[in-house]
């Protein structure tokens, strides 16, 4: 018998590329989650297959070997799995052989965390399988540490969201804070399809920071006041002012240059179909945009960005992070 865990998946509110800076943003857990299914070998053998990617590969005795796929693919997504595993194994005491099987309904390279909540749920369903005591704050750090060989000097948000689910306010500085959220948040995410390196994105963002440091210090301060507006917003259940910050918050990140011709076809055909708001979310050129919606208009939303080229779903804000299905 194995054992089954999921992690949710996460969209940027408001803040990214803002954030590098020291200024404030706003992560949230969404319930589109990321599968892991471990069971026991016989062997010492480290099996893993990702249904989605179409990658089976294993590790045995510093041995990487691919059965299907791509080899650079295949180590590329493994490489963390494998660290992960080997934490838990290194706090279980020994080395045994496990299959890893992954399934995922996270976009990959599209700025959800599909990286995190993979490694987060395989370390939680691999610690119950072998019984090993194992804290959230456990689970964060070594999905942190596994994130690392992903994004080399990741902020910790993916991990730390993943982990433990809701919403968290995040600056360089202070770390994480919880955010209470009682409002429901309907957002269409919608996925361009263009894959795109999320460092190359924020060299783009330091080399106009360094350019024309006049003109983007005082949309540093405008990103913060967003951030604190939109709390307030999400505190009195505004959804008009929070789809107006939404598109503030999206124009000061077109203005920045991140923004590309994919994600401003549903960006507006978002807002055509009657959204509050919508804005890229994460490191943009490409990747995902997400679009408020009231539930009346959430379909004719998720539609008009369907037929304006995007791969379309619904989400909304979970509290849970990572768990034990079954349990």
């Amino acid at each position: 018998m194995g054992v089954v865990a999921s992690a949710p998946a996460k969209v940027i509110l408001f803040g990214e590329h803002f954030v590098v800076y020291g200024e404030p943003a706003i992560v949230l857990a969404i319930d589109t989650r990321a599968y892991a299914k471990i069971e026991n070998r016989d062997d010492e053998r480290l099996c893993l297959h990702s249904s989605n990617l179409n990658l089976s590969a294993y590790f045995e005795d510093g041995t990487f070997k691919v059965e299907q796929g791509n080899t650079r693919e295949a180590r590329m997504k493994f490489e963390p799995i494998r660290l992960a595993a080997e934490r838990v194994l290194e706090m279980y005491g020994k080395h045994v052989g496990l299959n890893i099987e992954i399934n995922s309904t996270v976009p990959v390279a599209a700025g959800l965390g599909s990286s995190a909540a993979v490694v987060a749920a395989v370390t939680a369903a691999a610690a119950t399988l072998l019984s090993v005591k194992i804290s959230k704050q456990d689970i964060f750090q070594i999905t942190f540490e596994a994130e690392k060989i992903v994004h080399g000097t990741p902020s910790g948000i993916d991990p730390a969201i993943s982990t433990f689910g809701g919403a968290l306010l995040f600056q360089m500085d202070t770390g994480f804070k919880p955010l209470d959220v009682k409002m429901d948040i309907p957002l269409v995410i919608g996925d361009t399809g263009v894959e795109r390196l999320t460092r190359v994105q924020v060299e783009k963002v330091r080399q106009v920071r360094e350019k024309y440091p006049q003109v983007v210090e005082p949309m540093m301060f405008a990103a913060r006041e967003i951030v604190l507006r939109a709390i307030d917003a999400i505190k009195k259940n505004d959804m008009n002012t929070l789809g107006d910050l939404m598109n503030i918050n999206h124009a000061l990140l077109y203005g920045l240059g991140v923004s590309d011709e994919s994600l401003e076809w549903l960006i507006n055909a978002a807002r055509k179909a009657g959204a509050f708001g919508a804005k890229l979310t994460g490191a943009g050129g490409g990747g995902c945009m997400i679009a408020l919606a009231n539930d009346e208009r959430l379909e004719q939303v998720l539609e008009a960005m369907k037929r304006a080229g995007g791969r379309t779903f619904t989400a909304r804000k979970t509290d849970e992070g990572v768990r034990i299905e079954g349990a």
